[in-house]
């Protein structure tokens, strides 16, 4: 039997992978020890999510609740499977600007080390296995900040004579700018994993994925844009608004839409492959505007505050292209936008997230 292994098996993209893969036929084997409560709470935890995998896939899904920093565990469940190992897909990260500053060892040593753990144990073991690592657009850094832009009503826009009008594209430097220390973890990442394609000759791609989204999400406040203002909109919470007059965009891409393209690098996998992977021209939207769709969608009006200053590295726009990605695979076709997103994640929680009762 053919195995798909994932890591960060539990939240909103592994999840969808194991759900995806299984589908495909292959046996799942899935790595998660529900760090994100650790790093964002009780409410972020993805045990749930773990629960309803195993109750679903039955025999189909196995569950390692293995941290991605322990080699020795990690290396066990890599010899168990060796070359039965079809696909690696890597999600697992600590995911959030503001938590990585507070303890930065833990940072680096799970988005650079436990990368690095997961391409090593892939190149003993099962070597013709397409790795697939979930990279991030920070790794751009702050340099996307000094593009032109013209302040609209509700969203910061780039020059449209510019050469990013249709997206921002791979060729951006990703050095001489401010990360963030979570952004320069997740380049070691990155690096790391662009090198063991081009110097071990792995099949590896780096998706640098904008805001990825779905109604798996656990969203917290720190970490899941639209699940966050759909949650806070519906459970009547406070949403603090981190500068930029709550104007900065986002491109949105659903986690079914980016499970569709990492099939299509599966099936037909290159080296050291870097991608911007994100919602692009065909979905994207501002806090504001975000704000308003949430609001129509749930009669509810949103509960805001507004803080002058924005987080550190915090990027003011970001639409990225999927142009690249695209010519390698014209098969893929992106089916959903923010309207879209906003409403499944409404559907889907409708009887989840509710006002807190009053005492």
């Amino acid at each position: 039997m053919a195995v798909a292994l994932v890591t960060g098996s539990g939240g909103l993209i592994g999840s969808e992978a194991v759900r995806h893969f299984a589908g495909l036929g292959l046996e799942v084997v899935g790595i998660d020890n529900d760090m994100r409560q650790e790093f964002f709470g009780a409410e972020a935890s993805t045990a749930w999510n773990v629960q309803q995998l195993t109750a679903e896939l039955g025999s189909a899904y196995s569950h390692h609740g293995v941290d991605i920093r322990d080699r020795d565990s990690l290396a066990k469940i890599f010899q168990r499977y060796r070359s039965d190992i079809a696909v690696v897909i890597h999600t697992a990260a600590q995911p959030s600007h503001d938590w990585a500053v507070r303890d930065p060892f833990t940072d680096f040593d799970v988005n650079a080390g436990g990368t690095l753990n997961m391409l090593q144990n892939t190149r003993e073991y099962c070597i013709d296995a397409p790795f697939i690592h979930c990279s991030t657009n920070k790794v751009y850094g702050d340099t996307p900040n000094r593009l032109p832009l013209v302040e609209q009503e509700t969203r910061w826009e780039i020059d449209p004579g510019h050469a990013y009008a249709d997206g921002i594209t791979e060729d951006m430097s990703i050095d001489h700018c401010l990360h963030s220390v979570f952004g320069a973890s997740k380049v070691a990442a990155d690096v790391m994993a662009q090198e063991y394609g081009r110097y071990f000759g792995m099949k590896t791609a780096i998706f640098r994925g904008g805001t990825l989204t779905g109604p798996a999400h656990s969203a917290t406040e720190l970490h899941g844009f639209l699940g966050y203002v759909m949650r806070a909109n519906m459970e009547r919470r406070l949403y603090r608004i981190f500068g930029y007059k709550g104007k900065q965009v986002r491109d949105a891409i659903h986690s079914h839409d980016v499970l569709s393209a990492f099939e299509a690098f599966f099936r037909n996998p290159r080296s050291a492959a870097v991608y911007n992977l994100g919602g692009g021209r065909h979905s994207n939207c501002s806090n504001l505007e975000a704000f308003a769709m949430a609001e129509k969608i749930s009669g509810t009006e949103m509960v805001t505050e507004y803080v002058d200053e924005n987080r550190i590295g915090d990027h003011q726009w970001w639409i990225g292209s999927m142009a690249a990605f695209q010519a390698d695979y014209p098969e893929w076709k992106q089916v959903y936008d923010v309207p879209m997103i906003l409403q499944e994640i409404y559907e889907a929680n409708v009887d989840k997230w509710v006002p807190a009762a009053k005492s």
